[in-house]
């Protein structure tokens, strides 16, 4: 098969693309936790991560007994969410991620309103805030993505961050929301913001999967700093 087709095949199984969705919310699962999530035997759970470890879409580390795997990075998450994007557009979540029973349909309806994709913030809320952001003259979208120079001052003044010089990471770059239909923001200013907000409370995590939920506090800050309610 050419390169296209082989990595095309990664993802179509069901549990593959279950153990990927799992991983979108940026943290190292083990072998045995990816098992439950998918609903399968911890042998067909070692099998599949190996072809995905070896397609290049997972990297693990070995911890004693334990065997953690994690999205390879930020480029394999975007490919992921513009997969999942391509999902009926009745609304239908992606192969293998459909909800089994209530507590997972209350679990993908908060990961609808906010989420993290990786490391960036996705879902109506990254959505509503990438709109914010080029509202307020800090991303351009004339001819692709780009951070303006208000931009650039923005994310010094409000997040402390700046780019390092050389950095491969592009600074800013869209990835299409599986359930807005809609691009949010990816890239290195994407995941200074998702960091951000974690670190100073604007929003929290909800359980142990990918839904967040935006504070008191984050209202009033996303308000302040991008002129936006969420």
């Amino acid at each position: 098969m050419i390169p296209l087709a082989e990595t095309a095949a990664l993802f179509a199984d069901r549990t593959r693309a279950a153990f990927c969705q799992a991983l979108l919310d940026g943290r190292a699962w083990t072998a045995g936790e990816l098992a439950t999530y998918a609903g399968v035997r911890p042998s067909t759970a070692s099998e599949q991560i190996s072809r995905l470890v070896e397609g290049g879409v997972l990297t693990e580390d070995r911890q004693g007994r334990h065997r953690y795997v994690r999205l390879a990075g930020p480029e394999v998450a975007g490919l992921i969410e513009a997969l999942s994007s391509y999902a009926p557009a009745t609304g239908a979540a992606p192969a293998g991620a459909g909800p089994r029973n209530l507590r997972e349909s209350v679990r993908m309806g908060a990961e609808a309103r906010a989420r993290t994709c990786y490391d960036h913030l996705a879902g109506r809320l990254g959505v509503a805030l990438a709109d914010a952001m080029v509202a307020r003259g800090l991303v351009a979208v004339d001819s692709g993505l780009s951070v303006t120079p208000e931009g650039r001052v923005w994310l010094a003044d409000a997040l402390g961050f700046e780019q390092p010089s050389g950095a491969r990471r592009p600074l800013v770059r869209g990835c299409l929301d599986w359930t807005e239909r809609r691009h949010h923001l990816g890239g290195a200013l994407g995941a200074a913001l998702c960091a951000a907000a974690l670190e100073r409370r604007w929003v929290r995590r909800v359980g142990s999967g990918r839904a967040v939920k935006v504070t008191p506090e984050g209202t009033e800050v996303f308000q302040e700093l991008l002129g936006t309610t969420v």
